[in-house]
């Protein structure tokens, strides 16, 4: 969604100019940042002013400033009890909204000078459980690569291709240009988060999609560089590619599981550190995480997956054992 400047507080808008340009923030972050503050405005200008309307209409373009130094912890509190019991958010939801309102704050104290103390400074992040990754097996990814049912198939089947291979982000994959890829080199450019640019290497069953691909457009595009077109010749959106997999995984019998693109990353990832051989350190540089700790996942799956293994074998739950024979007298 777009940001309506008009609609917000001067203090707002100053935040969001901050967050794209002093930190460099990516526009799907910036997006959420501003929702999740939007909200939590609206939700004090209701508690505070009593007010009976829905939350969605209240207008947060006059909050007055003196207000933001009004707020408490407990005030934070009770928006996360709001968000937990009227909205039924879970903490995974909780805690998103909690880091946009830990930066926001922070911005007003340390940056803006607007309050004089930081009501989220001891504040506790929701508890959230790290569920471990759903991802497609190698049977399944291949099933996935050899399906009949790709839509625009030299297209589609590239993007599975560099998803499968790559574990490249939703946003990273869109955002190729073709001036990105360099066939000599074998190296293909990404834009992360952030902003953050990082190289990968492509293998041969990438670099036969991609060259696959660009022959195949024929029709002069509306944006010549970017890689990846929808029907309109421009570059296709993050909800269409969604839309193309989520129709591709359903006609190959895999859907109804939560696979989604960012799946498929998942996926990459995991037959990487199975079947590849690959060292975590060089995951997270191909994957592009800030951290380690969140590449280690991938080491506890296979954990898992072992214990499964040992669980579900078909003797696993023998466990009654024969009883021993009597000797007979004299032997």
């Amino acid at each position: 969604m777009s940001i309506n400047k008009n609609e917000c507080p001067e203090f707002l808008n100053d935040y969001i100019f901050y967050l794209r340009i002093v930190r460099g923030r990516a526009e799907t972050t910036v997006n959420e940042y501003y929702i999740n503050i939007r909200m939590f405005l609206r939700y004090i200008l209701m508690v505070k002013n009593n007010l009976s309307q829905p939350l969605e209409s209240i207008d947060i373009k006059e909050f007055p400033k003196e207000m933001l130094n009004e707020i408490t912890l407990r005030d934070i509190y009770d928006f996360e009890y709001f968000l937990a019991d009227e909205r039924k958010n879970k903490p995974a939801a909780r805690a998103r909204k909690t880091a946009a309102l830990k930066s926001f704050f922070h911005y007003l104290h340390k940056r803006a000078n607007i309050i004089d103390h930081n009501p989220v400074d001891d504040i506790e992040m929701p508890t959230v459980k790290r569920a471990l990754p759903k991802f497609l097996t190698l049977q399944e990814s291949l099933r996935l690569l050899s399906s009949d049912s790709f839509e625009n198939h030299e297209r589609d089947f590239c993007m599975v291709t560099l998803f499968l291979n790559c574990g490249m982000r939703l946003n990273e994959l869109v955002s190729i240009n073709i001036s990105d890829i360099d066939f000599e080199e074998r190296r293909l450019l990404l834009k992360g988060k952030g902003n953050k640019q990082r190289i990968i290497y492509i293998n041969d069953a990438c670099i036969a999609a991609l060259k696959t691909y660009i022959n195949s457009r024929k029709n002069p595009p509306e944006e010549p560089d970017a890689l990846f077109l929808s029907k309109k010749r421009r570059r296709i959106s993050r909800r269409r590619v969604e839309q193309i997999i989520e129709k591709l995984l359903n006609d190959t019998g895999l859907g109804n599981r939560g696979i989604s693109p960012h799946k498929l990353r998942h996926t990459a990832a995991t037959l990487m550190y199975q079947h590849g051989n690959v060292d975590t350190l060089v995951i997270k540089e191909v994957l592009g995480h800030a951290s380690i700790a969140t590449t280690e996942i991938y080491t506890h799956l296979s954990d898992e997956l072992k214990q499964s293994a040992a669980e579900n074998i078909p003797i696993a739950h023998m466990t009654k054992q024969p009883e021993p024979k009597k000797e007979k007298d004299g032997e």
